[in-house]
């Protein structure tokens, strides 16, 4: 059975950890899987939207403890962060589905997403500490974004467990929604994306991701190139169309 399961519908493509008995830790292979899963969606045109999770209620453990990760450490961290690169970078929008439990380096895969959407049970947890090691899956670089640099201590230093609501509170996900709400909800969020103006949303994606390393003068500058290309493109035509004509844009077809 593979370890990342790989679903495509519409345009919206749902990556799914898928090792259930492990609640989805980890391993190896299974980064290996995601590098592949993910270069193969910047590859096609047709994937518009990314919607990363987990099997059977729980997004990702962490990294799994129980299996040799590599005889070379360093090298397999470089993977991993290869990972957490093309998933924050990745010309898409993306969602981080959490139900259950995100622990340690599962936590912050989803904050590589661009969005995080849970179910109302679930757990976000900084671990390391308990661990006895380093912070990873890039969190050095999301947490202080996301809940400032003294919250990002507090996480990380004590490590305890962020019930979903907290965590929505706090800033670190996007929205709550009951369990049983889930799927629908983020089903229709990534519809919306897929169905948006694929190449608007990439470059927003970009400059977004670059925004606390530049100064303004080069974010004015970067979005006046950007906002030259937009104007040419099929997606901005489609637009001026719908707007004269009263009408939703259809980006798929512009």
């Amino acid at each position: 059975m593979t370890d990342v399961l790989v679903d495509r519908r519409d345009g919206v493509v749902t990556i799914t950890l898928n090792r259930p008995h492990r609640r989805n830790a980890i391993t190896g292979p299974l980064v290996e899987e995601l590098i592949r899963a993910l270069e193969d969606v910047a590859r096609r045109p047709d994937d518009r939207a990314i919607v990363l999770t987990g099997a059977d209620g729980s997004f990702c453990s962490g990294m799994d403890l129980s299996a040799p990760l590599s005889p070379d450490v360093l090298t397999f961290m470089n993977r991993v962060g290869q990972l957490c690169t093309l998933l924050h970078d990745i010309p898409r929008p993306t969602i981080a589905k959490v139900a259950g439990p995100a622990m340690g380096f599962g936590c912050n895969l989803a904050f590589c997403c661009d969005l995080v959407v849970a179910g109302e049970e679930a757990v976000f947890g900084e671990i390391f500490a308990q661990r006895g090691i380093a912070l990873d899956g890039g969190a050095s670089w999301s947490l202080p974004r996301l809940v400032g640099i003294a919250k990002a201590k507090e996480l990380v230093f004590f490590g305890e467990q962020v019930p979903a609501v907290e965590a929505e509170r706090i800033g670190l996900v996007n929205r709550v929604v009951p369990n049983a709400e889930l799927d629908a909800f983020v089903a229709e969020w990534a519809q919306r994306l897929a169905d948006g103006p694929t190449l608007a949303l990439s470059m927003m994606k970009s400059a977004l991701n670059a925004s606390f390393e530049t100064a303004f003068r080069r974010a004015v500058d970067a979005e006046a190139l950007n906002q030259t290309v937009a104007f040419g493109t099929a997606e901005a035509k489609e637009a001026g169309r719908a707007f004269r004509e009263r009408r939703p844009p259809r980006f798929r077809d512009g």
